[in-house]
């Protein structure tokens, strides 16, 4: 298997090498790699009642974009501290490298082709959703008697069919779409795109502000039992529109209201720094989210998950990965993975466990006592057994497909067929990068991982 360790302070060196950085920079690699260790269950084994669950994803944030992943010009001190106090994954990757995909792989547990709105890369009109009657990790929970909310990013469908309200989130207040202008919350149609439930709800504020405040309130309620929040950012999704930056608003907005429908993907706009500057701004927003649990006396017996929902866009840095969000290789599907439970889980430590989002979603209904459908089985792995008491996970396939491109891991080898239509094989661990591949000289283990893959693609509909 790989070793992180040493990975992640490389790549922080080679990053600041390769932007110019000059010494003092170089220590961007984070200062917490002597004191991380290899992942164990804590012992002797402890004992608590079932987790709340705070599920938060940030959106289109590369792997390599906190500075506990090694990012040498972007300061993530909250999100660190969350991995200090928890278990950092430097092996974990999306359900899908866009982002509707990825949530219904969360959401269902499937791989997101074995539902028809799943097929869509991303969802981008009304004629799909999330089917209302199909069983969701939050259907699950609260049947299994938690309160569960959904604030922020659905894009899952749009009403009036397809909500989370409609499919087993008690609350919901956020945004339908893929895409919004942080302030007027108009969306790529120039429709309004700001709900409570499923009526609109306005408010013209910064909406990273609207969100954290909204969720801070939520984990400092009074809750009568377990709940489960998803928070799903926007930030550091396009257009690249920072907390104050109003003149750039107004611009998008009289685009939009003029009829151009490219205005949000902000094509003319946005850099480095200003991608930097939402990234430190998301950070904070956590670090408010978790001061309220905090302060309401659960953060104990809360279990806390932060991850991308794919990997990164423009201005993300992914180094040493190739490729970016909407690829299957590995800089757009690996993402920066933290999960924290303080009662359960000791801090400190890393984990180079390859695990994709099908997994936590098997791992949360097991802790939580929640029973998949039997009807819709699920293609992830639970993880509880080997968080908690350190049992061995088997060895099994994480698969992918988007249109145009294919990709299967088992263990270290990835199997990864591109636009270009040529199957290519890499060893992970000693060439994270995909540059060097193994394919002419490893032909029996290609033709089984491309007949691992063709056998469950083989199970899903078709595009």
């Amino acid at each position: 298997m790989s070793t992180p360790l040493s990975r992640r302070a490389l790549g922080g060196v080679a990053a600041a090498a390769a932007l110019g950085a000059t010494a003092p920079a170089v220590h961007a690699a984070p200062a917490t790699d002597a004191q991380e260790r290899p992942f164990r269950a804590a012992h002797p084994r402890r004992h608590s009642r079932r987790p709340n669950i705070l599920f938060i994803l940030g959106d289109d944030l590369g792997w390599a974009d906190l500075s506990s992943y090694g990012s040498p010009h972007i300061r993530t001190p909250h999100l660190d501290r969350l991995a200090r106090e928890g278990v950092r994954f430097t092996d974990a990757y999306s359900g899908s490298a866009t982002c509707s995909p990825t949530r219904f792989s969360l959401y269902t547990g499937r791989y997101p082709g074995r539902t028809k709105g799943g097929l869509a890369e991303p969802i981008a009109d009304k004629s799909v959703g999330l089917e209302p009657t199909h069983p969701t990790l939050a259907s699950l929970l609260r049947d299994s008697g938690y309160a569960t909310a959904l604030i922020g990013k659905w894009h899952c469908g749009y009403l009036p069919d397809y909500s989370p309200t409609r499919s087993g989130w008690d609350e919901f207040f956020g945004n339908f779409g893929g895409a919004l202008e942080y302030y007027s919350k108009l969306g790529l149609g120039g429709e309004y795109d700001l709900y409570e439930g499923d009526a609109e709800y306005k408010d013209l504020r910064y909406y990273t502000r609207i969100l954290t405040e909204r969720a801070s309130e939520y984990v400092s309620r009074e809750h009568d039992k377990p709940w489960a929040l998803n928070l799903n950012f926007t930030t550091p999704h396009w257009p690249w529109i920072a907390d104050g930056d109003k003149e750039a608003s107004d611009e998008i907005v009289r685009r939009i209201k003029a009829g151009d429908r490219s205005a949000l993907w902000h094509q003319d706009g946005g850099s480095i720094e200003k991608y930097k500057e939402m990234v430190e701004d998301l950070d904070r927003s956590i670090g408010q989210v978790l001061k309220a649990l905090k302060r309401s006396g659960q953060e104990q017996d809360t279990l806390v998950f932060f991850a991308s929902d794919n990997g990164g866009e423009r201005f993300s840095y992914n180094w040493p990965l190739a490729g970016n969000k909407g690829s299957l290789q590995e800089g757009g599907i690996r993402v920066p993975s933290i999960l924290r439970w303080p009662a359960r889980i000791d801090g400190g430590q890393v984990s180079d466990l390859p695990v994709f989002t099908p997994d936590w979603t098997a791992t949360l209904l097991d802790l939580a006592g929640a029973r998949p459908h039997p009807a819709y089985p699920l293609d992830g792995t639970s993880l509880a057994g080997h968080l908690l008491r350190g049992a061995e996970v088997p060895e099994r396939d994480l698969f992918w497909r988007v249109r145009g491109e294919r990709a299967l891991r088992r263990g270290d080898w990835k199997y990864y067929r591109g636009k270009s239509g040529r199957d290519q094989l890499f060893h992970l661990s000693e060439d994270s990068r995909e540059q060097a591949d193994r394919a002419p000289f490893e032909q029996p283990r290609l033709a089984e991982l491309r007949a691992a893959w063709e056998r469950i693609d083989a199970g899903l509909l078709r595009y």
